[in-house]
């Protein structure tokens, strides 16, 4: 059964930790909530506390990291949609270039990750303190938490706080990313011995694991070279640098610890690429290291790169609907040309007694019988998966608050958009901005943008709440990574190679024969950019991607030509108010 809490204690305690960059450098946490049953500092609350982070909001939210990592890019714009989406611009900043250092989201992920180090600070702390017989264990995973949300700090903002967790007096660090990698590298590299095989001692895709460590290693090791020589100009990094630690190159390393993963045994690449995403995907045959999900009494999870797509007038229930906010870029699209019939590219509904929801316009009706989990008898309407483009079908929400039925069945027609509703919803590839700079829309115009239905729409907790397991590391990512490392190396065969087990692993629906995919002939540079495109598509992996390929800085849909200096982020104004250590990142000032 999935749960959010990552070990099987009764109660979970939620905890508010001061601040790292604070005056103060007590590091004890102080309980908010009733805790029943366990004391507040038992390390096993400290260590679930550092877990939480990962998913409340941080890597689960359109709003959160993934904001930083794909509005930034050609997977993904919110564009201000006539009178919606306009919240002082902070999300037309993402993807115009134009954030500064007060930008919401800019801040409000610093917060979000910086409070994760500060959790994982504690559960050492806690841990180190504590007898208990899984010491060794928790205090691993404590550590491989904290290098993990230092990475993406550094990742993301190109600095770090940091204290020594067993020293009230030590004073607060600031980590650089281009000094902090290789500590990082070795760091984690230390705790394998330490870190539970998946599957043992009670471990699951939520924990960090030993595996968790390796897909994270090969990460840390692919990006080194930008990390230490982030403001390129040319965007020629040295990918084939000695690696930090062991032998060989950044890349060999790469090569060494996906090919750990991809070899093991344990996992296996779905042939349903979209189970990957689906609300039952709690035994996921590729997850390596994923947040775990589940609507309880606890926290729910996030329904957020569902809904954050969806358009108001698509209902999964009578109960559901999205918020048409999001979509991709005519960039990315146009990367698909040609390979519109790659399963994971897009994806038709089969219901139980054998009708396909094709959305096509000679859709009639669907069957009724799938009931919306935990609800009053709602019936259930599936969308389609994938990227979804053109004119959209579904059912009707009629005044008396249920979906427009014939014939027992849900009646399926076409659709317009809720809130202007002489357009028609016609999701169009393109985006044709009054201002090209700007990523506005009129109120007749908020239709436009393909759309991505990547992530299974989970209806039985509202719109906001999904039991679907966010994968942060996963084999189809190995894959990609592996494939690239050879690619650097020059070993092109062994590139495609990789390529074409994803490519070819895949079936599509029964509708179109579950054929595989079809094997690539050849590979360049632009190839393999848009086969890692393919297969990561929304999973925060594009800034980090395009840094690498030189793309970052290019022009684009409501993108100006940009410095290197907006690799990384400004630190919020308001941290370098309270604490003098913090310099604004070069271009910031």
């Amino acid at each position: 059964m999935k749960t959010n809490t990552i070990f099987n204690i009764k109660t979970i305690a939620i905890f508010s930790f001061i601040w790292l960059f604070a005056s103060c450098t007590n590091l004890d946490e102080v309980v908010l909530d009733e805790v029943l049953g366990e004391d507040a500092s038992n390390p096993a609350g400290a260590l679930a506390a550092a877990y939480d982070r990962l998913g409340d909001g941080t890597f689960v939210d359109h709003g959160g990291v993934f904001s930083l990592q794909e509005y930034t890019t050609d997977e993904a714009i919110l564009p201000t949609r006539g009178s919606d989406w306009g919240d002082g611009g902070k999300w037309r900043d993402m993807h115009e270039f134009t954030w500064k250092s007060d930008n919401a989201i800019v801040v409000d992920n610093w917060n979000k990750l910086t409070n994760g180090i500060t959790r994982s600070l504690t559960a050492i702390q806690s841990v180190e303190e504590s007898s208990i017989p899984e010491k060794k264990l928790f205090l691993a995973e404590a550590k491989g938490l904290l290098a993990y949300y230092l990475y993406t700090t550094l990742d993301l903002y190109g600095q770090a706080p940091y204290r020594d967790p067993m020293n009230p007096n030590a004073p607060l660090q600031i980590l650089k990313a281009d000094t902090q990698i290789d500590k990082l590298i070795a760091d984690v590299e230390a705790l394998l011995p330490d870190l539970a095989e998946m599957g043992t001692q009670q471990t699951h895709h939520g924990r960090f694991t030993r595996e968790a460590a390796y897909g994270f290693l090969a990460t840390m090791y692919l990006n080194r070279a930008v990390f230490k020589d982030r403001f390129n100009t040319a965007s020629a990094f040295n990918f084939n640098e000695a690696a930090a630690t062991g032998t060989g190159t950044d890349m060999d390393r790469v090569i060494y610890y996906t090919s750990l993963l991809i070899n093991s045994g344990k996992y296996s690449l779905e042939s349903d690429y979209f189970k990957n995403f689906a609300r039952d995907n709690e035994k996921g045959k590729e997850l390596i290291f994923a947040i775990s999900q589940k609507i309880d009494y606890i926290r729910n999870g996030s329904n957020s790169f569902a809904y954050v797509c969806m358009e108001r007038n698509q209902r999964t229930s009578a109960a559901n609907r999205g918020t048409n906010a999001a979509c991709t870029t005519p960039e990315f699209f146009a990367t698909w040309d040609g390979n519109h019939d790659d399963p994971r590219f897009q994806q038709k509904y089969q219901y139980s007694d054998g009708t396909w929801f094709k959305n096509d316009g000679t859709d009639i009706s669907v069957p009724a019988t799938d009931i919306v989990p935990k609800s009053a008898n709602l019936p259930w309407f599936h969308f389609n998966r994938g990227i979804q483009y053109g004119p959209q079908y579904g059912p009707i929400l009629l005044s008396s608050g249920s979906l427009e039925m014939v014939n027992g069945r849900i009646k399926v027609s076409p659709l317009v958009m809720e809130k202007s509703t002489t357009t028609r919803m016609d999701f169009t590839p393109s985006l044709t901005f009054k201002n090209p700079a700007q990523a506005v829309f009129a109120q007749n115009e908020i239709n436009q943008g393909a759309r991505i239905f990547k992530y299974e729409f989970d209806p039985e907790g509202g719109n906001g709440n999904s039991n679907v397991d966010i994968p942060l590391f996963r084999l189809g990512g190995m894959y990609t990574m592996r494939a690239e490392a050879y690619f650097r190396k020059g070993n092109t065969g062994l590139a495609m190679e990789d390529l074409n087990k994803l490519r070819t692993s895949r079936n599509r629906e029964s509708l179109y024969g579950s054929t595989p995919g079809k094997a690539l002939t050849s590979i360049d540079q632009t190839i393999l950019y848009n086969e890692i495109g393919f297969e990561l598509y929304w999973e925060l992996y594009r800034r980090p991607q395009m840094i690498r390929f030189g793309k970052f800085d290019l022009p684009g849909t409501a993108k100006p030509a940009s410095e290197p200096y907006r690799r990384v982020f400004p630190i919020p104004q308001s941290t370098i108010d309270v604490t003098k250590e913090f310099e604004q990142n070069q271009g910031y000032n």
